[in-house]
């Protein structure tokens, strides 16, 4: 893949996560409505973390891991891929069926696990409730993110990139329905979470068998792939289980302030946006194509597709970070308050959504860099480093709670966010030139970041001016629109200038995708 269709992937799947997270912002704000930051919104989003959290563990976080870089060695070299995909289908299904039917027994442990604060009050019991209801989720879910690997592979990105708008869609029909006839809310949406995973899997199953791949169950078989498969997945999922450890801390944290599991999650969610788009659409797409360059032995093709990557990254997250940190009060009061959710709800939130914004680059960089390790086949080494940033993250969140409360569980993950991309970067100065950036990044790096703080110096200006008509009701939906609009053309303009950033680039990997 040259380096213009690696951005051209990257853009298709970016456009689609970017369809699906503008679509999950009306979820949200649909949500922050009816149920604002109260004990039915914290039990359902405790809930639905659940599944979410350990579909990271088995998909996403490491079984992908382990098995994007063998499939897409096994279709660079002409060997039985599909029957590889199959294979790792029924092994995956057999052992998170069985975990699912565990998590059923253990339902009050894990909520116990996830929010020790709810133990005391009404929050407790509703949230194993919805918690039963919700994890046979991440069963579909997982046998879906397997079937996105083999799509992303085969350069397949459309469906993969889809599914994920049917979750929102199907969560917004829900409570819109449930609010038409008179419906509890969280029941609505709690149920919808099941029926969402099914039809995510239909649809890249369909998408697989499209592309060649027909995948079924079939008698699981601990061949030496999967064997092969098992001691590399198995880092990384110690490694993700490091992450998701760092994640029940801030939780636990939050637990113990009423109202704060709420703001963390809408704080997490706008900065998940450019995350989403920017960060995960470099992994999908970089990954594969990592991976079958070094079995093809090219090491300037990864050099350069590395460095697109990174530079990309930063040329389309920096700025978004910048914004998240100057404007957040204008952001959240915007997009979120109405409602149940008030004007209190707005400033904490906001406090967490700029601390996050901090490490927002950080994120996102992560997902460039880890690539070069998992394409080796390589999963200790990250496990390595995660465990490092555990213990950064723990000592943080649960230190500084005592003097800023709930935002310590911001603060941490920022912070360990940046400590792992150093370790990172630092890991993998040895790889190769393929594992370095080239010329061109160096030369454009500090530029985007120049370019991004001249941005954030006109979006505090104009915010400013605004300020009335972020008070005026309506008038605040144009206020915000005239701020990020025009701090766009003023990030284009000046980075075109400065050569930092330039629209031509994106116009021609749109018209080769």
């Amino acid at each position: 893949m040259k380096p213009i269709r690696l951005m051209a992937g990257f853009l298709t799947v970016g456009v689609w996560t970017l369809l699906s997270r503008l679509m999950g912002f009306v979820r949200d704000i649909l949500i922050a409505s009816y149920l604002g930051a109260g004990p039915v919104a914290e039990a359902f989003l405790i809930a639905f973390s659940l599944p979410n959290m350990f579909r990271r563990f088995f998909a996403e976080g490491a079984f992908n891991m382990a098995f994007v870089p063998m499939f897409s060695k096994k279709l660079e070299g002409g060997e039985d891929a599909a029957g590889f995909a199959r294979e790792a289908f029924t092994g995956l299904a057999t052992v998170v069926l069985v975990f699912t039917l565990i998590a059923q027994a253990a339902m009050p442990w894990l909520v116990l696990a996830m929010a020790s604060g709810f133990l005391a009050d009404e929050r407790f019991d509703l949230a194993v409730h919805y918690g039963r209801i919700a994890f046979p989720y991440i069963l579909f879910i997982s046998l879906a993110a397997l079937l996105s690997g083999v799509l992303n592979a085969a350069g397949r990105f459309v469906a993969a990139a889809a599914a994920p708008v049917l979750l929102n869609v199907l969560f917004i029909g829900a409570m819109v329905l449930a609010e038409r006839f008179g419906w509890p809310i969280g029941d609505a949406i709690i149920w919808t979470v099941p029926l969402a995973g099914i039809a995510q899997l239909a649809l890249v199953w369909w998408a697989a068998g499209r592309a060649g791949f027909p995948i079924r169950l079939q008698r699981p078989r601990l061949t030496p792939d999967m064997k092969r498969l098992a001691m590399i997945a198995a880092p990384a999922a110690l490694a993700s289980g490091v992450v998701q450890v760092n994640l029940l801390v801030g939780r636990q944290v939050a637990s113990f302030f009423d109202g704060a599991i709420a703001w963390l999650n809408y704080a997490d969610r706008l900065y998940q946006l450019p995350l989403g788009v920017v960060g995960i659409a470099i992994g999908v797409v970089l990954l594969p194509d990592l991976s079958r360059r070094l079995r093809a032995g090219d090491a300037a093709g990864g050099q350069a597709a590395f460095s697109r990557a990174g530079e990309i990254s930063l040329a389309l997250t920096v700025p978004c970070a910048v914004a998240l940190v100057v404007i957040p009060q204008q952001l959240i009061g915007v997009l979120f308050e109405r409602g149940a959710f008030g004007p209190a709800d707005t400033a904490a939130t906001a406090a967490a959504l700029a601390i996050y914004g901090l490490g927002l680059p950080a994120f996102v960089l992560q997902k460039v860099l880890q690539p070069l390790y998992f394409a080796r086949e390589d999963t200790k080494t990250p496990f390595r480093f995660a465990l490092v940033t555990m213990v950064i993250n723990l000592t943080v969140a649960i230190g500084a709670a005592f003097w800023i409360g709930y935002l310590a569980a911001a603060v941490a993950t920022s912070l360990s966010g940046w400590v792992m991309v150093w370790l990172l970067w630092r890991g993998a100065r040895g790889m190769g030139p393929e594992a370095q950036f080239d010329a061109r990044f160096h030369t454009r790096w500090w530029r985007i970041v120049l370019t991004s703080l001249v941005m954030g110096a006109w979006l505090l200006a104009c915010a400013y001016a605004l300020a009335p008509m972020f008070e005026a009701g309506a008038l605040r939906y144009l206020a915000l629109a005239i701020v990020i609009v025009t701090g766009i053309i003023i990030y284009f303009t000046v980075g075109h200038l400065l050569n930092a950033v330039r629209l031509s680039e994106f116009k021609a990997a749109v018209k080769r995708g």
